[in-house]
């Protein structure tokens, strides 16, 4: 069995100065909450070979538990209790601090995740979608218990939905709805309660004072990311975009591929992020190439870019790109973890239930034009982050030219 809960507003809604709050309360709650503390948490969980974790997202908190089914009305109060009754010790928090900072440090030593958190800073400036769930050190250092109080008094009224997938009890309903871990919380998590207020709206954003973000370090690599923020999850026009990153970056016939790799053997890594989100949403082409042939795979990323924005694929790509779709979101749904967790992600923003299957059904009168349309529309004018060394961050500052 498999259940997970997805409650609404995770990182984009850290205070100011707070970067990294809704981290350290989704995981200091698995440290103590209701009647047990941090061992008999553990003892609990696995002693029945179960597994529990609550992950802060941009969007989101999620608490995912996977146990047997007998073991279900053992284990489903931790959840509530974690929403209704945190108990939040002030060494389990300063433990999580510590934590959280040291994995903030191992970040700081991929190329990649400097190269994005450049490309993120550049494109969101100091919106909600402009920093990294985990946060700040600056931030997370001079965050105490008083500060996260009220932030985890606030999970009680914001929107919820549970999904339990796989094989469990038939009265499981009936059991949360009455069970005192669940008490405080509405029978009908759906229901958003005027007591929560989301301090970080979304306002469209201003355009960039920059199109080039650069990091300078002693390195051979060369990390480029060429992208936009582009629109919200639910727009209609948002699986054209879906349907041009599958064409640009799934599998050995995607363009990226063809080009970067077989025809020129530029890169040791090519592919496009292109994640679910609420709003505002990255499509970011990124490739790992050597300092001698940057240039050339910066121009070669540029050309891609161009031509989905100025031709037409054609209909046996159009095809293919179809199928690979499919293919991926089969991929992606395959266990029953997973179809949960989606399923509890879709409808914490704001989706129905069978938004895939109506998304399916629509595949299939999906035009070329549709898809160009939806590109020129939405991904002219890209950002570009780049981590490299000195000497080639000059030559791409100088070559750098939309």
């Amino acid at each position: 069995m498999s259940a997970k809960l997805w409650i609404e507003d995770g990182s984009r809604n850290d205070p100011k100065n707070q970067k990294g709050i809704h981290q350290l309360l989704s995981s200091t709650m698995l440290r103590g909450c209701g009647p047990y503390n941090n061992q008999e948490i553990a003892e609990i969980v696995e002693s029945s070979g179960a597994n529990l974790n609550c992950d802060t997202y941009e969007d989101g908190l999620l608490i995912s538990l996977k146990c047997v089914e007998s073991d279900a009305f053992k284990l489903l109060p931790l959840i509530g209790w974690m929403i209704t009754k945190p108990v939040l010790q002030k060494d389990q928090i300063e433990l999580e601090k510590d934590l959280t900072i040291k994995a903030i440090k191992r970040q700081k030593e991929s190329t990649y995740q400097l190269a994005f958190d450049g490309w993120r800073k550049m494109a969101y400036l100091d919106g909600p979608y402009g920093h990294d769930p985990l946060g700040s050190i600056d931030d997370i250092s001079k965050i105490n218990k008083e500060h996260i109080l009220p932030i985890a008094s606030s999970l009680i009224h914001r929107k919820k939905n549970l999904v339990i997938s796989g094989k469990f009890p038939s009265d499981v309903i009936n059991y949360i709805e009455n069970t005192n871990a669940f008490k405080c919380i509405s029978k009908d998590f759906t229901n958003k309660s005027q007591l929560y207020k989301n301090n970080n709206k979304f306002d469209i954003i201003s355009k960039p004072q920059a199109s080039l973000c650069t990091c300078s370090l002693n390195t051979k690599q060369v990390i480029l990311l060429l992208g936009k923020t582009t629109i919200r999850y639910d727009n209609k026009s948002d699986i054209l975009l879906r349907l041009l990153s599958c064409y640009l970056g799934y599998g050995m016939s995607s363009l990226l591929f063809k080009v970067l790799r077989e025809k020129y053997g530029l890169v040791y890594e090519a592919g496009v992020y292109h994640p679910i989100r609420e709003n505002q949403i990255p499509f970011i082409m990124h490739a790992s190439t050597t300092e001698e042939k940057a240039i050339i795979t910066l121009q070669l990323l540029k050309e891609c870019w161009e031509k989905i924005i100025n031709i037409e694929i054609s209909p046996e790509e159009l095809n293919l790109v179809k199928t690979k779709y499919r293919g991926q979101m089969a991929h992606s749904l395959q266990s029953i973890s997973q179809r949960a967790e989606h399923k509890a992600h879709l409808l914490g923003i704001g989706l129905k239930k069978d938004h895939d299957k109506e998304i399916l059904l629509r595949l299939e009168s999906i035009t070329s034009k549709e898809i160009k349309d939806a590109a020129n529309k939405y991904l002219r004018e890209p950002l570009l982050s780049v981590c490299s060394s000195k000497e080639v961050i000059r030559k791409i500052s100088k070559d750098w030219e939309i």
